[in-house]
């Protein structure tokens, strides 16, 4: 099976030159904007951490000391609800099928498109595309951006056998490889600012990723590289403190803190440390051994000159070409591969749901309906100021007659003792308290409704598709049309997904698939049957494939209203019928449309035998129309008729086990009931005769 990669070993000056260069590409994006901090505003406004005040960490406090009586403030769920029901519709578009792109192709090539489909539904089960990508849709709506990695990967795993003539599970290790797909995480995600995000994946110098290895991790990561180098000078290159967390270091790995209460803060995981397990042992190590707690692994893929970085030792070496690196701590090249795949695309791919055309200054829908977050807490939080006012009271007081302790006391029984100089007054005159009145309640409820209904028109939703019971007296017809403009915006927003996101993913599948697929058996489980790939098939049918997804779904690409009429018509035009194979147009038409037919379809040999069959029942009922035209037929005649008669064809002449399906059953009673029929001098019914034929 071809590589996917041609990895080489660069030179000591080309690896430093490398090393500059993708630290120099991280810097150069981090001096557009502050990618980093406007990401965390985002994330917490989507998270409603974003409430810093005095009254929040008091009652919060409170709380922790199990007093939950006191009034917090609230931030009221806008960004959150919004984005959820954008990722559910998109999901909804383009991930409930299986296998989420569906093959098609022309009746020729069906058994290809098969085998395309049962490799995608393989890939996609074990590369858990569905996650990722409803990942990288929730980046989408908070950010307006996404980005996904599609690989071929080679996984090292297991397949359990038994030895011969033996109980005993046996274990042989195979290579698993097909598409991987990874959604990126924006925090640690490299690319070239100066282009369009959908337009990285072919017109961007670079992009790449960061990730945090354990030690072990990393050796495994290291294994699995064909040709690797420098493995030892990576190990020896750990981060001997923990994780960054600097926003303001491009090229490092960033832990974003946004939940203050999470199960683990992540930036504060500091990892094994190898030097303190080995204290007092060092006779057991030596210096090629010194491994450290955290590795950070940076993977570029850039489209250079290889003469740029002084790599003479490859072919058209002034050629710009695609080239893939990976770095360990910023301080070791641990491989360098030049990529040959068909589709030329560097393999991470960018888009924005929202595509104006402004690229980075469009707002996402989470930025969009911020604004109405944040207004309708503050009319939430204004109220509940007023029920703390209401707890709490105000009042004026003489503090010459009471302290201020005892008036700000939070217990509501506690009594309020006064100063010796108020005894014997008038101790109603050392407090007055302020009446309250709250005459905005009921209008901060009708306008936190009003501001509401605005991120609703923001984003385009209505409350039916948030889930939410909505009055009124609709036919099924205008419930339905409600829905559909309902839903319009967001099948725009499909579309422009679709355009730049879905369609480069799907090549990109399609040609690793096309290039690097070998021959194997993997299990359909649509189908549930065992399907043989045939890699060469595969490649003559290149051109006759297209992926399809919930934006583009099989029926509509082979467009399957005008089949299902042409079908209609078809059966009620008995002339058209010479002129079509009709079975099989309409066992294609059911296959693009999903169905499952292969339990129901009659085998060649089924087919061949009951066409035998019929003809010899055609016989005989021409035979039994003959002589019930016939009177007093003596036996001996009878005899003569029946003994030209062919015999009943046998199903194994066709290769056929009747025992696998109901096989018709001849007619066989012809001849007997034409002989008692014609012994007694009468003649067989017409009506008889159409039911035995």
């Amino acid at each position: 099976m071809p590589s996917p990669a041609t990895p080489i070993v660069p030179s000591a000056e080309s690896q430093k030159i490398i090393l500059k260069f993708v630290v120099d590409m991280a810097t150069m994006q981090s001096q557009i904007y502050n990618m980093r901090g406007r990401l965390e505003d985002v994330d917490r406004s989507y998270m409603r951490e974003v409430d810093f005040s005095v009254e929040r960490w008091k009652a919060d406090k409170a709380k922790r000391r199990g007093d939950i009586t006191k009034f917090h403030n609230i931030v009221i769920p806008v960004v959150m609800p919004q984005v959820e029901s954008a990722v559910t519709f998109q999901s909804e578009m383009f991930l409930s099928g299986f296998p989420i792109f569906g093959v098609v192709s022309s009746p020729k090539y069906i058994d290809q498109a098969l085998q395309m489909d049962t490799i995608i539904g393989d890939q996609q089960l074990r590369g858990g595309w569905v996650q990722e990508f409803q990942k990288a849709f929730r980046n989408g709506f908070k950010h307006n951006l996404m980005a996904t990695e599609t690989d071929w990967a080679q996984v090292k795993t297991f397949s359990i056998g038994s030895a011969d003539n033996s109980s005993v599970a046996q274990l042989q290790e195979i290579v698993w490889e097909g598409n991987r797909i990874v959604n990126m995480d924006l925090y640690n995600t490299l690319f070239d600012p100066r282009v369009a995000p959908d337009k990285i994946a072919t017109d961007g110098e670079f992009a790449g990723y960061m990730k945090l290895y354990s030690r072990v991790a990393l050796k495994q990561f290291m294994n699995s590289l064909v040709n690797g180098f420098n493995a030892k000078e990576a190990l020896n290159s750990g981060l001997l403190s923990g994780m960054s967390v600097s926003a303001t270091s491009p090229a490092t790995y960033y832990f974003p803190r946004l939940n203050p209460e999470a199960l683990i803060l992540p930036d504060s995981i500091a990892g094994t440390s190898w030097n303190t397990f080995w204290t007092g042992q060092e006779a057991r190590l030596t210096r090629d051994e010194m491994y450290k707690t955290n590795y950070q692994v940076t993977v570029v893929y850039a489209k250079i000159c290889p003469a740029d970085l002084r790599m003479f030792n490859v072919p058209a070496p002034t050629v710009p070409q695609n080239w893939k690196f990976i770095l360990v701590n910023n301080q070791v090249v641990i491989y360098a591969e030049r990529l040959t795949n068909a589709h030329q695309f560097l393999p991470m791919v960018f888009s924005q749901p929202y595509d104006d055309g402004l690229t980075y200054q469009t707002k996402s829908l989470a930025v969009n309906v911020g604004d109405i977050q944040e207004i309708v807490t503050a009319h939430a939080n204004s109220s509940i100021a007023a029920r703390r006012r209401a707890v709490s009271d105000r009042g004026i007081y003489d503090p010459s007659l009471i302290n201020a302790s005892a008036i700000n006391n939070d217990n509501p029984t506690a009594k309020i003792p006064v100063k010796p100089s108020a005894f014997g007054g008038d101790v109603s005159k050392a407090y007055y308290p302020i009446p309250f009145r709250d005459d905005q309640f009921q209008v901060n409820t009708a306008e936190m409704q009003q501001y509401l209904g605005f991120a609703n028109i923001i984003s385009g939703m209505n409350p039916a598709r948030q889930g939410q019971f909505v009055k009124g007296n609709k036919t099924r017809a205008e419930f339905d049309n409600v829905m559909n403009n309902g839903s319009g915006r967001d099948k725009t927003v499909s579309q422009s997904i679709e355009a730049s996101h879905m369609a480069p993913t799907k090549e990109i599948i399609k040609a690793n698939i096309l290039q690097y697929q070998g021959g194997v058996s993997l299990f359909n489980p649509d189908k549930e049957k065992v399907v043989e790939i045939d890699p060469v098939q595969l490649r003559t049918a290149m051109l006759s494939f297209k992926l399809a997804d919930g934006m583009l779904p099989s029926e509509r690409i082979m467009d399957g209203e005008a089949l299902t009429m042409a079908l209609q018509t078809i059966q009620a035009v008995p002339a058209l019928a010479s002129g079509f194979n009709v079975v099989p147009m309409f066992s294609y038409m059911l296959k693009t449309r999903g169905a499952k037919l292969s339990s129901f379809e009659k085998p060649p040999e089924q087919l061949a035998y009951e066409q035998a069959v019929g003809q010899w029942q055609q016989t005989m009922a021409q035979l039994a129309a003959e002589v019930s035209k016939l009177k007093d037929v003596s036996p001996e005649t009878l005899q003569q008729l029946t003994s030209k008669l062919p015999p009943m064809p046998a199903p194994q002449q066709f290769g056929y086990n009747p025992q696998q399906a109901n096989p018709p059953e001849p007619t066989e009673s012809i001849i007997n009931q034409v002989a008692r029929i014609s012994s007694q001098g009468g003649t067989v019914p017409t009506g008889q005769q159409n039911a035995n034929s």
